[in-house]
């Protein structure tokens, strides 16, 4: 079997980029034959007009596809982003070439201009059931520009319309439940959403400890998103301190306004976020989006770390409240004060948590049961009636996918 893995990098790396080459891996070690066709984000230039029509419609994206499928012959063409220099043009022209498409659907980007369904610090689902994001546009959702988010509108609508999302993708991965669900409510066609979690690395057991964990970590990009500031508060008079690892637009006001007790560390390679998570007693997550898939909740619980999380989204359904991890309420400073000193001055159920934060990475996350729910997808994918290429500016004639 031949993947063909494409991806558009973000300018700031975060879990998305992670994720999709855990994945790269995972299938090679497997003997799976894997290609990639990677973009970058760092490389946006030029004026907003130009990269709004290329969100849109992007002929180098069409034709970067159709070259990697000439080249590489794949069975299948997972798509993770495409936003925006690629474009969802790149599902025109695998169906062009008769290959089929799956897309993992890492955020709300095809129902949300920001892609957190998250204004004001308030979840938001005021776009979900429209064609035409129009409440984007009002808002300036998409980094606070009516510009920019009316480009987003724009083709996300236009493809809405067009039926690029029902008829150009195979299957669509859901990371969660609810995000299947959100989706769903969205428009996207149930019958082709499943609910497939990420491949996540997984340590190994590691050194035997000698000295006790102490203090609680955060780690992620600093961006208004991830509940920081509610965090920042909620540290204030708590004893134990918080390492925060990350970097991103708001470090320099959360540093400034942050208690003693609060440590900024920056970014950090994967190797030192590990030896951090083995320091720590207790990792904290407490984003204000329901996030699609926590990877940093399921790096903890590989490391036998306990996580605090907000009490929405992607953790609900990874962690078992009480047993393997705790839960508080998003937004709100007391609650998380108040779980986070509960947690802190037990340490002895924060050991037995992280042990039970392994188990249920081990049957759940690890690389065998990721490889197993990849396989059943794409030969689901694989077996499944091949469908009519939709038209699309610019197709190529259509034939017949080679075995």
């Amino acid at each position: 079997m031949r993947i063909l893995l494409v991806h558009e990098r973000y300018r700031l790396r975060g879990g998305e980029d992670v994720a999709v080459e855990t994945e790269e891996g995972l299938l090679a070690a497997h003997g799976v034959d894997v290609a990639t066709l990677v973009e970058d984000n760092a490389r946006i230039g030029g004026g907003s007009l130009g990269l709004a029509l290329r969100a849109i419609w992007s002929r180098a994206g069409y034709e970067a596809v159709s070259k990697a499928i000439a080249a590489q012959r794949p069975d299948i063409v997972h798509v993770h982003n495409t936003f925006p220099l690629l474009s969802p043009a790149v599902y025109h022209a695998a169906r062009a070439h008769g290959v089929p498409v799956v897309q993992t659907l890492h955020n709300f980007r095809l129902l949300c201009a920001n892609g957190f369904m998250l204004r004001d610090g308030r979840a938001c689902a005021d776009c979900v059931e429209r064609t035409i994001k129009w409440p984007a546009v009002a808002h300036a959702c998409y980094r606070g520009s009516r510009r920019a988010s009316a480009a987003v509108a724009a083709m996300t609508g236009i493809h809405h319309v067009a039926g690029t999302w029902r008829h150009a993708v195979d299957l669509f991965l859901a990371l969660n439940p609810h995000a299947r669900e959100v989706f769903v409510r969205g428009g996207l066609p149930a019958d082709r959403i499943v609910v497939c979690p990420p491949a996540v690395r997984d340590p190994g057991p590691g050194p035997a400890r000698n000295g006790e964990r102490r203090g609680a970590l955060f780690v992620g990009r600093l961006s208004p998103e991830k509940g920081l500031e509610t965090l920042i508060e909620a540290w204030r008079g708590l004893d134990a301190p918080l390492d925060i690892i990350g970097d991103g637009p708001l470090r320099e006001g959360l540093a400034g306004a942050a208690p003693d007790t609060v440590r900024f560390l920056g970014a950090m390679p994967a190797d030192a976020v590990s030896a951090a998570m083995t320091r720590a007693s207790l990792l904290v997550f407490p984003s204000l989006w329901n996030e699609t898939f926590g990877l940093v909740v399921a790096e903890a619980m590989a490391h036998g770390l306990p996580v605090l999380a907000s009490a929405d989204g992607a953790a609900v359904h990874m962690l078992d409240d009480g047993i393997s991890g705790a839960f508080a309420r998003p937004g709100d400073i007391a609650d998380w004060r108040r779980q986070a000193a509960a947690l802190l001055e037990r340490p002895e159920a924060l050991r037995r948590m992280g042990q039970a934060a392994r188990t249920t990475f081990m049957a759940r996350f690890s690389d065998r049961p990721a490889y197993e729910r990849r396989m059943d997808v794409y030969g689901r994918v694989l077996n499944a009636p091949v469908r009519p290429a939709p038209y699309a500016p610019g197709n190529a004639p259509v034939r017949e996918r080679a075995d």
